[in-house]
């Protein structure tokens, strides 16, 4: 779950924003690669390599994939619909 405490994210905010703004000068079709590289990078610098931390890994990934979507596009479908009208 993303919803760490402020304190949590105090720490590492700076250097967070630090990325995104280096990330946001690169060509657009090169920016989905980089990030799957920050994220897997930072995935296998901070998880030791075992069947156990790997399922933990996809959990992760998958829980992330989640809230992405609840969080973000699910509303901007919902939007669409109400300006386009439903599919079904």
């Amino acid at each position: 779950m993303p919803y760490i405490d402020k304190k949590s994210r105090k720490a590492i905010e700076p250097e967070l924003k630090a990325l995104i703004k280096k990330l946001k000068t690169m060509p657009m079709e090169k920016v989905d690669g980089h990030i799957n590289y920050c994220i897997s990078t930072m995935m296998k610098e901070l998880y030791k390599p075992s069947y156990f931390n790997y399922n933990r890994m996809m959990g992760v990934a998958a829980c992330v994939q989640q809230e992405l979507y609840r969080r973000l596009a699910a509303p901007y479908e919902d939007k669409k619909i109400k300006e386009n009208g439903d599919v079904f």
